[in-house]
């Protein structure tokens, strides 16, 4: 007769074997907290901002300090173009090609556009996020810890929040 700790291992082995067999869901899985973006800071915007934004808290949980920031300049980058979208200026920030221009050139638009006032605080963030992110992303050498992307939260926290409410992004409670 098996213990119950026997039988928890056993439980906890199955689980684990299944889960590798089924890999992770199409739509990836929930994070379990919002230590870098409060969830309520994306719900009812874009599927695929919530998703950045919960890829952002997921990639931190797990540890993946390199990925969040990839992540966070990714949301930086998607919620600029969506911002020069809402106020009808997505042509102001396209090459000749038609195609978006790279994030450096974004921010500096951002930074100069006069529809809107970002805060002194969104001005200095920007930077940073696409600092970190490109680091994380281009430097071989280079890799992300815990306490930067701590440092960085409250950072994209601000540029999120400012973009989405100038944009206009997120539908009311009903």
């Amino acid at each position: 007769m098996a213990t119950v700790d026997e039988v928890a291992q056993i439980a906890a082995a199955i689980q684990e074997e299944v889960a590798l067999q089924l890999g992770p869901p199409p739509e990836g899985v929930v994070s379990r907290s919002q230590h870098i973006l409060p969830r309520a800071l994306t719900t009812r915007t874009r599927a695929y901002i919530e998703r950045v934004a919960n890829q952002i808290n997921g990639t931190y949980e797990s540890g993946y300090s390199d990925a969040c920031a990839v992540m966070m300049r990714r949301l930086v980058e998607t919620l600029i173009i969506e911002t020069f979208e809402a106020k009808g200026l997505a042509d102001t920030i396209k090459n000749a090609a038609g195609d978006f221009m790279f994030l450096n050139d974004l921010i500096a638009k951002a930074l100069d556009e006069s529809s809107w006032n970002l805060s002194r605080n969104c001005k200095r963030a920007l930077p940073r996020l696409k600092d970190m992110g490109d680091k994380s992303a281009h430097s071989r050498r280079y890799n992300a810890y815990p306490i930067e992307i701590e440092k960085l939260a409250p950072h994209v926290r601000v540029v999120a929040q400012e973009l989405i409410n100038i944009a206009g992004l997120q539908t009311p409670h009903k």
